[in-house]
């Protein structure tokens, strides 16, 4: 078997799909747009990264857990960035339903119908008017006498 097709046998997905996957997913979309999201994961990444060396040092984990003021600093750092982009990632933006979209579509262009309808007829004009008014009582006006 050829290079090439061993590749293709062993990845599932092509890019169009992988970015087909982002669009569709809001905490991935939200992970792309939002730079503080990326650096709060970032800086939660170098903060374990630093604990887990200071902590693994050869010393007994839990003196050094007690001791280590610099291991206890990466740690509370860490907490704080996942904290805050476990809240960011909560508040991603939720999909919008597509019939919901579509209704809201149809309401719009009932309306504009409507609209035009009503400022192009004369007649349904009238009519409107006089359903939410009330019709109009015709009168004659003299002017009194001198």
């Amino acid at each position: 078997m050829s290079r090439r097709k061993k590749m293709k046998a062993a990845v599932p997905f092509n890019a169009a799909d992988v970015a087909n996957l982002a669009k569709a997913n809001p905490y991935l979309q939200r992970l792309i747009d939002d730079d503080e999201l990326r650096d709060n994961l970032r800086k939660a990444a170098e903060s374990s990264k630093s604990a887990y060396e200071r902590l693994a040092n050869g010393k007994a984990p839990a003196k050094t857990l007690i001791n280590d003021k610099k291991l206890q600093g990466d740690l509370r750092d860490a907490i704080d960035a996942i904290r805050d982009a476990t809240i960011a990632l909560s508040d991603a933006p939720k999909r919008r339903r597509r019939k919901a979209r579509n209704v809201a579509r149809l309401v719009l262009v009932a309306g504009a119908g409507g609209g035009a309808a009503l400022a192009v007829n004369e007649k349904m004009r009238s009519k409107v008017l006089d359903k939410l008014f009330g019709s109009e009582e015709e009168f004659q006006y003299t002017p009194p006498a001198a």
